[in-house]
């Protein structure tokens, strides 16, 4: 009798939870201290995580006000901006359309459509993981869950509650800070963990 056939899904059931960031680790900015902190953190790296998210729609027709938050990560901290402040909107230029600063995601197409229709911002050096790591040989795309059993043998927890919850509150929840700015965040580690594959003896 041949063996029952294991799913993706129950082999990543066996794998430890990835961590992610604390909350000690995100920042939601609102204020002008926030944004300075914001500005020097981001503008200083290399490379940092990048996502945003929009409030759902439900009734057919619905056209989405999003992105109604922006998620930006360097290694150590992600930063999480609300687009109804209006103040964060010139720095948010500034490091979204810094070519020397790769911002890294998955899926991002569809983000910088909605920055330039929304904001009038034009990402620039953009690196969608997703299509990166699928290599010539696979069709579709590689999500943020595969990606990070693969090259940290941890398990990705994505609440599907919390992602489709509501981006545009005034206040936003525990639930949904370290949900965005895990979003971030993973996607800079895992470039990280790509690029050292990517070297001599990785």
């Amino acid at each position: 009798m041949s063996a029952p056939a294991v799913s993706r899904d129950d082999l990543a059931a066996e794998l430890p939870l990835y961590p992610g960031l604390p909350l000690a680790q995100i920042t939601l900015v609102l204020t002008e201290a926030d944004l300075a902190a914001a500005g020097q953190s981001l503008l200083a790296a290399d490379a940092i995580g990048f996502d945003s998210e929009s409030k759902p729609t439900f009734r057919k027709g619905e056209v989405s006000t999003g992105p109604h938050l922006i998620q930006l990560a360097t290694d150590d901290h992600a930063w999480l901006f609300p687009v109804s402040n209006a103040a964060a909107h010139p720095l948010l230029r500034s490091v979204l359309e810094a070519p020397g600063l790769l911002k890294v995601g998955f899926g991002l197409g569809n983000d910088r459509s909605v920055l330039k229709a929304r904001l009038g911002i034009t990402p620039q050096n953009l690196l969608d993981l997703g299509e990166t790591l699928r290599g010539p040989a696979h069709h579709g795309t590689v999500g943020a869950k595969v990606a990070v059993a693969h090259f940290f043998g941890q398990r990705l927890q994505k609440s599907k509650k919390t992602g489709t919850s509501n981006w545009a509150a005034r206040q936003l929840s525990e639930r949904q800070l370290l949900y965005a700015a895990n979003d971030a965040h993973v996607a800079l580690l895992l470039y990280r963990a790509w690029l050292k594959t990517r070297q001599p003896g990785g």
